[in-house]
């Protein structure tokens, strides 16, 4: 059991609450197959939505609206291309997490 300096110490090298809310809210985002999924396509290579809901089984509207929450949680990127928008892993970080993840859930296999 750590003493009192020993929890203030340790208190002290915590982020702060709204840093740990934030990398709360970025696990969430893995914790949905569909859009592991899309993000494990997306580390392939970059695709458009058609190209996702095919390869995926899935519809365009629900692709659509898994890449608007990963978007938002600044996972993907869109680029426009004509009248299409070609999506990809927002940055190197993503593809890290993916996997380290990957590695993580299979040592032991």
């Amino acid at each position: 059991m750590p003493n009192a300096d020993e929890k203030s110490i340790i208190r002290g090298q915590l982020p702060d609450s709204d840093t740990l809310y934030e990398l709360s809210n970025l696990f969430k985002m893995f914790g949905d197959p569909t859009r592991v999924k899309i993000l494990s396509c997306l580390q392939i290579r970059d695709m458009y939505v058609g190209e996702l809901a095919e390869t995926l089984d899935m519809s365009d509207s629900a692709v659509s609206h898994q890449l608007r929450v990963l978007r938002s949680s600044k996972l993907v990127k869109g680029n426009k291309e004509g009248k299409e928008v070609k999506y990809s892993l927002d940055d190197d970080h993503v593809t890290k997490i993916l996997e380290y993840g990957l590695t993580h859930v299979n040592e032991d296999k």
